[in-house]
């Protein structure tokens, strides 16, 4: 069957709003206050003068096309953005913070990093917050076994409650924020036991990530071979937090929801391959080729499901075109890029060589770590600036309101993801590079 809104998806190009055709798409999409579309501003003429230093060129703030005025609901900017930024003063070492309260929901004192270009966020519901977590660390502790008890103290340090409901501000009840939150903890779990520093190895990774997949993407096979690969799936905690995690899903995203985001879940694998095969064999990619890698290795299965912790549904045939994959893509690049950044110090101190954009840029481009860390933040503001551009030109395109809704929500995310990064003081701490 073809969605009715297949024609004005068709339509990307144009400016023309008809009528008649939105008020069919808000009517079955359950939405009645869509959005005005952002118009996109012309680029300026007027000359540009040359950076004395990269640093200059960051703190100046952000210029050109898709920097000024591209919003798709109002959002407060940051006042620093546009001045030279105040050295931070030094930040605390993560295992010396005090540990945010989890319970309260307040957030940990966090210094952003100067120059990079963000969107202030209000600070989430306290009470929404507690709820959130005090049901993901029942649900990790006694539903799925997610953690031992010698880990309890880094899962309250994640704060995970705090962030997802920064990121989802529309999830109609608790309950809406859980479905992500668990699918959070769960990819941290496989992150953590297949990749990272709690029994990870890039050996047989991915023999051990395409099994966890079959937790989200089931195993169709014969009636002999199905009761083994059933007990599989509470082998370990990551496969049974991807179970659990999954069911939850599944019981309020629709079809096409729960597809979108299994395919989603495949990028992330793939990306954890390709960095873990760089792992096995000590190579550090050209720029570009991480970039290409963290397209995969990224946030993306968690803006991609804002429709479902929203409460409605972006429909597929919209969802699938080019200029809403790229806006998906971009945002998600730059989030992950923003993780590279405000993890650099912690990741420094982990043993062997771990790949972040600052680093490979150091070793690749031949500067130093400062610069190399700076141009990190300048890619960060690049891709941003496209991101918020991008949405504005396909807020304009097609005004249909569950595209609006989704790009409204895809933003929120970006910026409830960086307001966890700068907040959080118990994992992160900034270098010492202004």
């Amino acid at each position: 069957m073809r969605s009715s809104l297949f024609d004005v998806a068709a339509r990307f190009g144009t400016a023309a709003r008809t009528p008649d055709v939105e008020a069919g798409a808000a009517a079955e999409a359950g939405v009645t206050d869509a959005a005005s579309p952002v118009a996109v501003p012309e680029p300026t003429d007027g000359p540009a003068s040359e950076p004395d230093s990269a640093l200059e060129r960051i703190l100046r703030g952000p210029s050109g096309l898709g920097t000024a005025g591209l919003r798709l609901a109002p959002r407060a900017e940051p006042p620093a953005d546009h001045e030279p930024a105040a050295a931070p003063e030094p930040a605390a070492d993560p295992e010396s913070a005090p540990e945010p309260d989890p319970e309260s929901g307040a957030p940990a004192e966090g210094t952003p990093i100067p120059g990079l270009y963000h969107h202030p966020i209000p600070e989430p519901d306290p009470a929404r917050v507690a709820e959130v977590s005090r049901r993901i660390k029942e649900w990790a502790v006694e539903e799925a076994e997610v953690y031992p008890p010698e880990w309890e103290d880094q899962f309250d340090g994640f704060s995970v409650g705090r962030y997802m409901v920064a990121c989802h501000p529309d999830a109609p009840t608790v309950e809406h924020v859980m479905v992500a939150t668990r699918l959070m903890v769960a990819e941290n779990a496989v992150d953590d036991c297949y990749c990272e520093d709690h029994g990870g190895s890039p050996v047989g990774l991915g023999s051990r990530l395409l099994l966890a997949h079959t937790a989200l993407d089931p195993l169709h096979t014969t009636e002999e071979y199905e009761p083994a690969w059933l007990e599989s799936l509470g082998s370990d905690a990551p496969r049974r937090a991807y179970r659990s995690a999954m069911e939850y899903f599944l019981r309020t995203a629709t079809p096409s929801q729960a597809d979108r985001y299994r395919h989603d879940m495949a990028r992330l694998h793939l990306g954890y391959l390709a960095e873990a095969a760089w792992a096995q064999t000590e190579e550090v990619p050209e720029v570009w080729a991480y970039l290409a890698m963290r397209q995969f290795n990224n946030f993306r299965p968690c803006p991609t499901i804002t429709d479902t912790v929203g409460g409605y549904e972006l429909p597929a045939d919209l969802h699938a075109q080019p200029a809403v994959q790229r806006v998906i893509a971009l945002a998600s690049n730059a989030t992950t890029i923003v993780n590279d950044l405000y993890s650099y110090t912690k990741e420094l101190k982990a043993p062997g060589v771990h790949l972040n954009l600052p680093v490979v840029i150091a070793e690749r481009e031949g500067v130093s770590h400062r610069e190399a860390y700076l141009k990190a933040v300048e890619v960060h503001n690049d891709l941003m600036h496209r991101f918020e551009a991008e949405a504005a030109a396909l807020a304009e395109a097609c005004p249909v309101p569950t595209v609006q809704r989704f790009l409204r929500g895809v933003a929120a995310w970006v910026d409830g993801n960086h307001y966890w990064h700068q907040t959080n003081t118990y994992r992160y701490s900034l270098p010492d590079f202004w």
